[in-house]
């Protein structure tokens, strides 16, 4: 009945909405052939809005609609109480003089004991779609609905963009994203960091930075081998995520560390794939270097464009820690790095939504040692971070496989 009465409002007032409820959502992509084939006729059963639950979650997208006093008068006298949830714009943040600008992230509907949880998407320059946190004001009512169970707002969120499917469920006429199982997919991994704007600009007072011709070369074409690099492995449907100088350069600045002269990425060893190797030599990128083998210290090097290169890094995860491996190729030397543990969140780095560590300090902080505010433009990857330990020498017979350099 709210459900059939909010579809009701929104349009009135024209507002396009999806519906992105995971509960309503799985049960619908059981069925999702059979409602795509099915027409609109009277059914049975009310199936998918009558499960017992105490809300239901929808979307809208931000630029697709602007008048919200309307609504908010018609909500009114529809009888449906209503709560909207507001915060500073992080788009603006990198920007001085706009980042007090707030913007809608959350609206919440309540008639009798269901509510409507309204959750507001914005399109990001990394061609995806963002939403914010929810976080209540001091004087706003905590018991206005039960918070702690809404499915989405506990830290802000990154999606593709769906394509959207209009259908008819137990006779109300809706929008789904076209491919349900893929969100559903998508939202236990969709937590987002926002890069640290106020830190960046702190760093660069400290630190002014690089304008010469070649350090603004240099972050143009590392920006394009990492878009690259991206469009790869997403194709093949690896995960990837910033690693070692890349991940710094996002934390600490907001942006790739100049004189850093390579691209980091790192891999877990799980998600190696043979076909790495062929499509990154496929989108132009030559094999430098192999050190290695999957089952040990698997690490890959592509040369980009001018004297740029890749440095992908598989991760190995034991007990209480991850680690990687390193090889010198003149003496077989082996080499390990320790992380904590680490989990996965989205950021956006110079236009790309892409994977860094949730646990991003932890994570430096085991690279680069407490002082990783400071830069250090001399860095020998054997002795100079704080987590590296000899790790043995490949014997010699192996060599051929585990050293290979073109």
């Amino acid at each position: 009945h709210v459900v059939k009465k909010f579809l009701g409002l929104i349009s009135s007032q024209n507002i396009p909405v999806y519906l992105i409820d995971p509960l309503v959502l799985g049960l619908i992509d059981k069925d999702i052939e059979q409602i795509r084939t099915t027409s609109d006729g009277p059914s049975p059963e009310c199936k998918y809005f009558c499960a017992p639950r105490d809300f239901t979650t929808f979307a809208l997208l931000d630029k697709t609609w602007k008048h919200e006093v309307d609504l908010f008068r018609t909500a009114e006298r529809m009888g449906f109480q209503w709560l909207r949830v507001l915060h500073k714009d992080p788009r603006l943040d990198g920007m001085d003089d706009l980042s007090g600008t707030e913007i809608p992230l959350h609206y919440i509907f309540k008639l009798a004991s269901h509510a409507i949880h309204l959750v507001v998407f914005y399109e990001r320059s990394g061609h995806y779609l963002w939403h914010g946190p929810l976080r209540l004001k001091q004087h706003m009512d905590r018991k206005f609905v039960p918070f702690r169970k809404l499915h989405f707002g506990r830290y802000p969120g990154a999606y593709e963009k769906p394509e959207l499917l209009p259908v008819s469920l137990d006779d109300l006429k809706v929008q789904i994203p076209q491919n349900p199982s893929n969100f559903l997919e998508e939202i236990p991994h969709s937590r987002f960091l926002e890069c640290r704007y106020r830190e960046a600009r702190a760093f660069f007072q400290l630190y002014p930075d690089d304008a010469s011709l070649e350090a603004v070369e240099f972050r143009k074409r590392a920006k394009s081998l990492l878009h690259l690099a991206a469009l790869t492995l997403n194709n093949l449907g690896v995960t990837f995520w910033l690693s070692s100088g890349t991940c710094l350069g996002w934390y600490r600045q907001c942006n790739i560390i100049p004189y850093s002269k390579d691209v980091d990425l790192g891999i877990f060893i799980r998600d190696y794939k043979a076909d790495i190797i062929p499509a990154f030599q496929k989108a132009g990128l030559p094999l430098k270097h192999k050190f290695g083998k999957v089952e040990d210290s698997l690490e890959l090097s592509f040369q980009g464009e001018g004297d740029i290169k890749l440095d992908i890094f598989f991760f190995y995860e034991e007990d209480d820690y991850m680690w990687n491996g390193g090889t010198q190729a003149k003496s077989g030397k082996k080499f390990k790095y320790l992380f904590p543990k680490f989990t996965l969140c989205w950021t956006e780095f110079v236009e790309l939504k892409v994977h860094v560590p949730c646990e991003t300090l932890q994570y430096v902080e085991a690279n680069y040692g407490p002082g990783w505010r400071v830069p250090v433009r001399t860095w020998d990857w054997k002795s100079s971070p704080s987590n590296v330990q000899d790790n043995g020498v490949w014997p010699l017979e192996e060599w051929d496989e585990v050293i290979q350099t073109y």
